[in-house]
């Protein structure tokens, strides 16, 4: 696949990988589950956005026809992107205030007694607001457990943990930390088949897997932009059928019709520019007769070559003694995320020697996945080292990585 994939096309497309340590050591980033760098083909649209004069919304000047126009062309792309309709698209601020404004509109469905399901391989994000929920209506939290032998979730007991009484599953697309796949299909059959609302948290899985919103059957579906080339706004994407029905907390003489009711204040215009730019970017990459078609062939090529990147830095790691990866098994579907632990090493010690001699971007932490990473008892070592690949990374990086480990291990683990 790296003969195939236009590698340097799609690096030529990032600005900020012609930054440099030094003016000449280029950084390397391996920190995209944290958030990806961005498209040039973003950084330009939100420049001409300012550039051509900005305004708010509902006037009869230029500028403000030409805010309403970019709005609505952005909703038009994510709708192409995610395959949903581009009325059930609304913006805010990041994916976690959309989900606790969601969440608050929910309560209106909730009462004392009903049941709210979580999971514990969840980013917080997905997790606190629908607890928060359940402590305000007085429900029943429960979560569907994590498997610690196979870091992914415990689907066996499905039914008892979503019963009758269960009014909404949250659930993430895909860890953030071990890049788990989650059998969402399975997930929502349950909870459709007791009448539950289920909300999924995309934030991980948009860079890496195409989305498919109408067929995988979620009512609500989350997720960011700075994790897909493009800059801070995120995004939920909620049915009509149960967008037009949500209250939602909202200004007296603000718009009632979908989408806008969920989008309190005025957003970030050239944000919402900046999404159309990162998506374009995503489309360049693909083939076929629509957009539509084209940005799921660019997300299965990205798939592809993501794939490749992440097959050989699991074997890599897989080999080491003092490395323990936190990897599902062969044969499930996992994201280019790789999160590990060195033995008797703080997770910082490491990302800060490969950031000074490497000049590496690699994360450290419980990346808000606190559950998991209470379960598995990794906060006392500074929690994981975790490293996660884009489309922009390359072979070369990898090994170079490879190299940076093995040296790092031999200086640090001499008896």
């Amino acid at each position: 696949m790296t003969n195939v994939f236009p590698i340097e096309q799609v690096r030529a497309q990032f600005p900020a990988l012609q930054n440099t340590i030094d003016k000449e050591k280029p950084l390397i980033f391996f920190d995209g589950p944290g958030g990806t760098q961005m498209a040039r083909q973003a950084v330009d649209a939100m420049v001409a956005y300012i550039f051509s004069g900005m305004a708010n919304l509902h006037g009869a000047f230029p500028t403000s026809v030409s805010t309403e126009d970019t709005i609505v062309a952005s909703r038009s792309a994510v709708a192409d992107f995610l395959n949903c309709k581009p009325e059930e698209v609304a913006f805010g601020q990041n994916m976690t205030s959309l989900a606790f404004s969601i969440a608050r509109s929910l309560a209106a469905f909730i009462e004392e007694g009903d049941e709210v399901v979580v999971t514990e391989l969840d980013h917080r994000a997905n997790v606190d607001p629908w607890l928060a929920l359940a402590k305000d209506r007085g429900t029943v939290a429960k979560f569907i457990e994590l498997n610690p032998a196979t870091y992914s979730l415990e689907l066996e007991n499905l039914n008892n943990i979503i019963t009758e009484r269960t009014k909404l599953v949250a659930v993430g697309l895909s860890s953030n930390v071990t890049g788990t796949v989650t059998d969402i299909a399975r997930i929502v059959a349950r909870a459709k088949k007791v009448g539950a609302i289920v909300v999924a948290d995309a934030v991980h899985a948009v860079p890496h897997l195409a989305i498919d919103f109408e067929k995988m059957g979620c009512d609500i579906l989350l997720c960011s932009a700075y994790k897909f080339f493009g800059p801070h706004i995120g995004m939920a994407v909620v049915t009509s059928q149960l967008f037009k029905k949500l209250p939602v907390y909202k200004l007296q003489p603000a718009p009632v019709e979908i989408p806008d009711k969920l989008e309190t204040g005025t957003q970030n215009h050239e944000a919402i520019a900046g999404l159309a730019g990162a998506i374009n970017f995503i489309e360049n990459l693909g083939e076929g007769a629509t957009r539509k078609e084209r940005l799921r062939s660019a997300m299965e090529h990205i798939e592809a070559y993501e794939t490749e990147l992440a097959n050989m830095v699991e074997s890599f790691l897989n080999e080491i003694p003092e490395v323990h990866l936190y990897r599902s098994p062969a044969g499930t579907h996992k994201t280019p995320t790789f999160a590990f632990t060195i033995k008797d090493i703080n997770a910082r010690e490491v990302t800060k020697w490969f950031a000074e001699n490497y000049n590496m971007c690699i994360a450290d932490g419980h990346f808000y996945a606190s559950t998991m990473a209470d379960k598995l008892d990794v906060n006392p070592m500074g929690g994981w080292v975790r490293i996660g690949f884009a489309p922009y990374n390359t072979m070369e990086e990898v090994k170079l990585f490879q190299k940076g480990l093995k040296e790092f291990l031999a200086i640090n683990t001499k008896k």
